[in-house]
């Protein structure tokens, strides 16, 4: 049985891992860590200097504070690590890839296998298109996500600028600049409102056509699939920095 920590264990993300998990044979959360302490089902601590159990495996879906404890906690016990929380400042980013020479670590901006196939997407429909597409993503969330873009809008943009060697530049304030749209672009949009789990489109628009591609999650439970998926999976690797194209190769 692999024993599980959840980390931001009372928010919605959290409790919608816990269900996945309860309805699965071979994984368990043994405890969680969040500020907020919701009657779980397990123990939860308010930090991770207080935690007194050990796990086979962490899955985080907290916020961007939390991840220096976070770290401190897997490094010292040796704990493979799954990270899904989104908004981290390079610093913070720098810091994940300096853990992962040390333990293994799963980052990604989306455990959703449909976005993960998604960015495939985008990125051959880049290669083919070429510079005679303009591309533009739009994003749409619930009106409480924090961060915006959304990471995932940003790996989206990631994958189809890989394309163009990382030339493009990202624009995400466009009204405040009278100008025309420069070709070596991309338009990153927010769009927070309801309960809009998340959706995501990535546009090529050229001349007389456009290509369309997208996204929707209908629930939060896609991403608690892939992230129990992910926990699977570095139990039983070695250190290093992982995301979803591991995942999907080892499968």
């Amino acid at each position: 049985m692999i024993k599980v920590l959840l980390s931001g264990c009372s928010g919605k993300m959290g409790k919608a891992v816990a269900d996945y998990i309860s309805a699965s044979d071979d994984i368990e959360i043994i405890a969680g860590v969040d500020t907020v302490n919701k009657d779980c089902g397990f123990p939860v601590f308010k930090s991770f200097s207080d935690v007194s159990v050990t796990p086979d495996v962490i899955i985080d879906f907290s916020n961007v504070e939390a991840l220096s404890g976070l770290l401190d906690f897997a490094l010292v016990k040796k704990i493979p690590t799954l990270i899904a929380t989104t908004g981290f400042n390079e610093r913070q980013i720098e810091r994940i890839k300096t853990a992962a020479k040390s333990i293994p670590v799963f980052f990604t901006a989306n455990m959703s296998l449909g976005i993960n196939v998604l960015c495939g997407l985008a990125r051959r429909a880049a290669s083919i298109l070429g510079s005679d597409f303009d591309i533009e993503i739009v994003e749409r969330h619930h009106r409480r996500k924090l961060d915006a873009p959304s990471g995932t809008a940003i790996m989206l943009a990631n994958a189809v600028n890989s394309v163009f060697e990382d030339t493009l530049s990202y624009e995400y304030d466009r009204h405040s600049k009278r100008r025309q749209r420069p070709k070596n672009e991309i338009g990153i949009h927010s769009v927070r409102g309801g309960t809009i789990v998340g959706d995501h489109e990535v546009i090529f628009a050229g001349h007389e056509e456009v290509i369309t591609l997208s996204h929707s999650a209908q629930s939060k439970g896609v991403f608690a699939a892939g992230a129990v998926a992910a926990a699977r999976f570095l139990t039983n690797t070695e250190a290093g920095l992982y995301d979803m194209n591991d995942l999907i190769g080892r499968e």
